[in-house]
This record gives structure tokens, C-alpha cells and sequence, in this order.
């Protein structure tokens, strides 16, 4: 369900104003027998006036910024770990997930490594399991991120089965040459720059960790 923009009513309030005030300048002009000199004048006042309140009206609706359309994603809520891992990991698998949770617009993240999925948080998808699609397998192979602003656009959004249904945006961030790090919005473009700098911090991080600690680089 899409939250409502609180801004939509002051927006458009100068447009309905500017119109209201027009369209009574007019009947008023129609409905008068004879037109005087001074209500000449008013008549232009008004018209001004009203073209001013328009023109605003259409300024803040080109200036002023809308709020992403926020969605509520379908699934369940859960924290889930591979069983195998060291303690050491799953701590920082656990920090991280909760930083980027609680910090980005992410709602629904999954840790993707060595083949396997080391963690699955948030609103969790109908499928635990990834199997590395044509966007997973570019972003390993060019170790570079994949920023998809508005998923539903992408035909590539059906290998994104593991995420919720109405995944708005994604981010899948490598994490290192072994794995990589998704994460779902419920708003398109919804991350900015700083967001992108910080998801790349914390997986290179984890880069770190989980190659020290699975395969004692």
C-alpha cells in the first residue's frame, strides 16, 4: 500500500486557489450588465493575482520534492543464519544487516557468499535459496555494483525471487570476488550517493571478515 504524499494538499493549494479565483472573476464578468471603471479595475487586479497564484502552484510542483511511493513488502519478518558459521561471523553478519536496516531505506537484505546464503533479514522472500542470475553473475564478474532504482521496470527482476514480491528497488553490492551483498527498498530510488558509499563500505568489510575467518585469507 502506498504511504500518501503529506505534501500533495500544499502543493496544489495555489493552483486551486489561483483557478477558484479566476473562474469567479469570469462569472462575475458574465453576470454583470454594466462593467464600471473600477470594477475594470478589480477585474485586472484579480486576474494578476490569480495568474500569480497559478504560476506558484506550478512552481512547487516542479521545485519542491516528492516523496518516494513507499510500498509495505509482502512476506514475513525474520533473522535468519547459516548454522555452520563461525561465531565471530555470524556477530558480524548480525551488526551489519542491523546497520544497513536500520540506516538505508533497505527493508530486505541477504548475504550471498561462497556459493551459499550466509544470512537472510528483514521481510523475507517466498525463496531462501539464490540462484545467481545474469545481474548476480555481471556484478561478480565485473566486481562492480548494480544499482536497479526501480525494479519493477527490469525484466531481469524475475532472478530476484528472493527478495519479496514487490521489491521497489535493489542493490546487489560485491563482496569481494566470492559473493555479494542484496539489498531490497520498498521505494524506488530510494538510496542516495551516500547511502551507495556506505553499502560499499560495509561490504568490503565483510569482504574482509568473511575471507579471514571461511577461508583464512
Amino acid at each position: 500500500m502506498a504511504k500518501p504524499d503529506r505534501n500533495q494538499v500544499l502543493r496544489r493549494l495555489p493552483l486551486v486557489a489561483g483557478g477558484l479565483a479566476a473562474g469567479l472573476l469570469l462569472l462575475n464578468r458574465l453576470w454583470t450588465a454594466e462593467l464600471t471603471d473600477s470594477q475594470a479595475r478589480s477585474d485586472a487586479l484579480g486576474v494578476i493575482l490569480s495568474a500569480l497564484l497559478i504560476l506558484t502552484g506550478l512552481l512547487w510542483e516542479r521545485v519542491q520534492p516528492r516523496s518516494p511511493d513507499v510500498v509495505l513488502l509482502t512476506g514475513e519478518e525474520g533473522f535468519e543464519l547459516a548454522s555452520d558459521l563461525p561465531e565471530v561471523v555470524k556477530i558480524e553478519l548480525a551488526w551489519a544487516s542491523r546497520i544497513l536496516l536500520t540506516n538505508t531505506a533497505t527493508r530486505s537484505l541477504v548475504v550471498w557468499y561462497g556459493g551459499q546464503v550466509l544470512l537472510r533479514r528483514g521481510i523475507l522472500g517466498p525463496v531462501p535459496e539464490v540462484q545467481p542470475g545474469p545481474i548476480l553473475q555481471r556484478v561478480l564478474t565485473q566486481q562492480k555494483p548494480v544499482y536497479l532504482v526501480d525494479l519493477k521496470v527490469y525484466p531481469g527482476r524475475i532472478e530476484f525471487n528472493y527478495l519479496p514480491e514487490n521489491t521497489q528497488g535493489v542493490i546487489c553490492q560485491p563482496i569481494g570476488g566470492e559473493g555479494v551483498l542484496i539489498l531490497g527498498a520498498n521505494a524506488p530510488r530510494s538510496y542516495t550517493q551516500q547511502d551507495e558509499n556506505w553499502v560499499e563500505a560495509i561490504a568490503e568489510k565483510l569482504a574482509n571478515s568473511l575471507g579471514q575467518h571461511l577461508y583464512g585469507e
